[in-house]
């Protein structure tokens, strides 16, 4: 649950700051923007004395094309000071359907994903290790999920920014890969 609420944060802070550079805004107070690439942009914030560094990015495709969707994102998040790296998750614009699962593939290696609300997460710290460096080596991601109202949906992301966004948050926060 835990997991669950630093997501819904990072969404919130995305969509009240305007930080998702591909719309253009400025961050909020407080983030910065590291830099990035081809669709993934890198930030850093301090949140009462401790660095949060993420990045964010929007998919090059999503079907169906005509669905009704809000923000549509990937984020990895490190939080050193807890302990925390990279951790994955996705935002689908819409209610997932309850008690099911998002299928993330990269490059043809598969990962299930729990859902609750819009977010989807890995479920280990294991598995986002594997899937970043999945998505740090990889040229596609795409994520598979159902609306609550029993759309199928399929985001697509291509992964050419995805490496440099990576060392940016790496660099801000002290992760060695």
């Amino acid at each position: 649950m835990q997991r669950f609420a630093l997501s819904l944060a990072v969404g919130l802070l995305l969509a009240t700051s305007g930080a998702i550079a591909a719309e253009g805004a400025a961050p909020g107070p407080g983030v910065n923007r590291l830099g990035g690439a081809k669709g993934w942009d890198a930030y850093i914030d301090t949140v009462k004395g401790a660095k949060i560094c993420y990045l964010v990015g929007k998919p090059s495709k999503s079907e169906p094309a005509n669905a009704k969707r809000t923000a549509i994102f990937a984020n990895v998040t490190h939080r050193p000071s807890e302990k925390r790296l990279n951790e994955v998750s996705f935002n689908s614009g819409y209610l997932f359907k309850e008690g099911s699962d998002a299928e993330l593939t990269v490059d043809g290696r598969k990962f299930s994903l729990f859902t609750d609300k819009e977010g989807a997460w890995t479920r280990d710290a294991a598995t986002d290790k594997a899937v970043v460096e999945a998505m740090a080596k990889g040229r596609e991601a795409i994520i598979k999920g159902v609306s609550a109202r029993g759309t199928a949906t399929t985001d697509i992301y291509a992964l050419d920014g995805f490496r440099q966004a990576l060392g940016e948050i790496d660099k801000a926060c002290g992760v060695k890969r």
